[in-house]
């Protein structure tokens, strides 16, 4: 069973490609998606293609909503959504994505540091699995898919 798995949050890391590879080692029939980790053009996508915005809110605004089509859509599509919250940034989409998965039923991993357990509590609280590491995910997945421990 080809697993798909959206990978949301922090994209100031690598951690999406440990998860990746990590799979991709471990042989398991996954298909990945994410949003797009480009942040200047993640920010910038709406004026860059429906025109310049004087105000910083609108500008933000723009890309925002242009982010969330394609967002919403991945975590839609996907059977296993994975969050990571990182330690240098406040991942407030972060935050929205894992409730949006969550309120859709979708199967929710998480993942954070544990400076971050009791602000992110009741996130964690909605989520199937909790994870420190990438690693720990690959691991998840295995189990998912195959049903075997590392």
């Amino acid at each position: 069973m080809t697993l798909s798995i959206y990978l949301s949050g922090e994209i100031h890391t690598d951690w999406r490609d440990e998860i990746i590879a990590g799979c991709k080692k471990a042989g398991l029939d996954v298909a990945f998606s994410a949003p797009v980790t480009d942040h200047t053009a993640s920010d910038d996508c709406g004026v860059a293609i429906l025109g310049a915005e004087p105000d910083k809110f609108w500008h933000d605004h723009k890309g925002a909503q242009m982010n969330a089509i394609r967002t919403r859509k991945g975590i839609m599509d996907a059977d296993i959504v994975v969050v990571r919250f990182g330690d240098q940034y406040k991942q407030w989409n972060a935050a929205f994505d894992a409730g949006q998965a969550a309120a859709l039923g979708k199967s929710l991993i998480v993942m954070h540091g544990p400076d971050h357990q009791h602000a992110l509590k009741e996130i964690d609280a909605a989520a199937l699995a909790v994870a420190q590491t990438p690693l720990q995910v690959v691991q998840i997945l295995t189990y998912v898919q195959r049903g075997t421990l590392p």
